[in-house]
């Protein structure tokens, strides 16, 4: 008796091992994804992207995310040699262009055209996504697409006698002078970081030459050292003649210039969409200026061939690495639908790319540049985003040289147009 009654618990064991085995669903497999962003001052805009990343977690308990935040030059310095281990991270920031084709070519991005295909890539306007594909295929979707303009202290312009934005490149250096003439700090700028530099250069360019001059000299019919690129020079030499920026101003950075107009300190900031965010984040208060802050595209320049509703500027999106897994994607779809796009808009912190979004938009400013990007028939990326890296640093350097004195403006046109003909010929 006692050997059947072992024999028997030892089958039942036996059987309840295979049950265990085979007949009970095995836990899912935990998938990592790494997601790089540059949203690194602290406040709604960061705290939202956690909130998202919390939410899909919750609803995917498989999936953890895994967020690294680096700031704007950190993030440039520390990316490249990220993709030249070969290692990308599966989900990171991207505007686009030149940089990321160039990973595109070495083949560590993702091909995601089938997954944009359908409801998620017909829900993002057509042009913006266009930025995040090459040849056909697609890399990466848009989170935010803006314009760079003059965002400006309403309470300090008055002051100045200043009654309303110009519209012209003279009226411009008239509000300049009349700015100085009050003792007021008429534009501040971090050229320690020479990407906000070359906004200026760029802007005049697309005022001077409009579409035409640029698509001739990326094409090769032309040349970047062509009269309007001169012209582009010759423009900003006589804005920085003036001196109408803050003492210190080359070895400055972006955020603390930021900070000067939170902190009422100079009138004008030449920068994107992300500016009010930026500038509350860094002001002493932690308040910014709050309505005193306005927004007016960037002058006419009398005789230009552009016009005043061309827009220079760019978006912020995401680009996938070649070894992500298909839960990254869907965590890329889920931070773009509707509802997520709608909530940043509704905080000030994107221009939304999603259709019907922008009805979430609650400050008039941000109203005033999205309605400028529709308004645009031309619409020209950075230069140092747009074209090959090598391209965008000759850019970036050369106009850093016209802002020191170390470059004249046939110098700067002719820098751009070597790097451009070594690398676009």
């Amino acid at each position: 008796m006692r050997k059947r009654i072992l024999l028997a618990l030892s089958l039942l064991l036996i059987s309840s091992m295979v049950l265990s085995a085979c007949g009970t669903p095995a836990e899912e497999e935990k998938v990592t994804v790494s997601w790089w962003h540059i949203t690194s001052d602290p406040g709604p805009h960061q705290d939202a992207w956690q909130a998202m990343a919390d939410a899909y977690m919750a609803e995917h308990p498989n999936v953890i995310i895994e967020i690294t935040i680096l700031e704007n030059e950190a993030f440039k310095s520390k990316l490249p040699t990220v993709m030249q281990s070969g290692e990308p991270p599966d989900l990171f920031q991207s505007w686009g262009g030149g940089t990321m084709i160039e990973y595109a070519k070495a083949g560590l991005l993702k091909d995601i055209t089938a997954d944009v295909a359908g409801e998620w890539g017909d829900s993002i306007g057509a042009g913006a996504l266009g930025v995040y594909a090459y040849d056909g295929v697609q890399y990466g979707v848009p989170w935010d697409m803006g314009a760079v303009g003059w965002w400006y202290n309403k309470d300090l312009f008055a002051q100045a006698g200043i009654d309303a934005p110009p519209t012209t490149w003279t009226e411009f250096l008239n509000d300049i002078q009349a700015l100085k003439d009050a003792g007021i700090t008429p534009i501040a700028l971090g050229e320690g970081e020479k990407w906000p530099g070359h906004f200026y250069w760029v802007y005049l360019a697309v005022r001077l030459g409009g579409e035409e001059a640029f698509n001739a000299a990326y094409n090769r019919t032309g040349s970047f050292a062509d009269s309007p690129f001169v012209e582009a020079g010759e423009k900003l030499q006589e804005l920085i003649a003036m001196e109408p920026f803050q003492d210190g101003y080359q070895g400055m950075g972006h955020n603390d210039s930021e900070a000067l107009i939170g902190n009422g300190e100079a009138a004008m900031l030449l920068m994107g969409q992300w500016a009010p965010q930026t500038m509350i984040a860094n002001s002493t208060s932690g308040e910014g200026i709050g309505d005193a802050l306005g927004y007016f595209s960037f002058p006419a320049v009398e005789g230009g061939a552009g016009a005043l509703t061309d827009v220079m500027g760019g978006g912020n999106g995401i680009i996938v690495g070649k070894n992500a897994e298909p839960e990254a994607v869907d965590f890329l779809r889920y931070l773009t639908n509707l509802e997520n796009q709608s909530t940043l808009a509704e905080i000030g912190a994107i221009i939304p790319v999603v259709s019907g979004a922008e009805a979430a938009l609650t400050d008039p400013n941000m109203v005033m540049v999205y309605e400028a990007v529709n308004a645009a028939d031309y619409y020209q990326l950075y230069y140092d985003q747009f074209m090959p890296p090598a391209v965008g640093e000759a850019v970036n350097d050369s106009v850093q040289g016209l802002f020191a004195g170390t470059m004249s403006p046939e110098e700067v046109a002719q820098a751009i147009e070597a790097a451009a003909s070594a690398e676009l010929d």
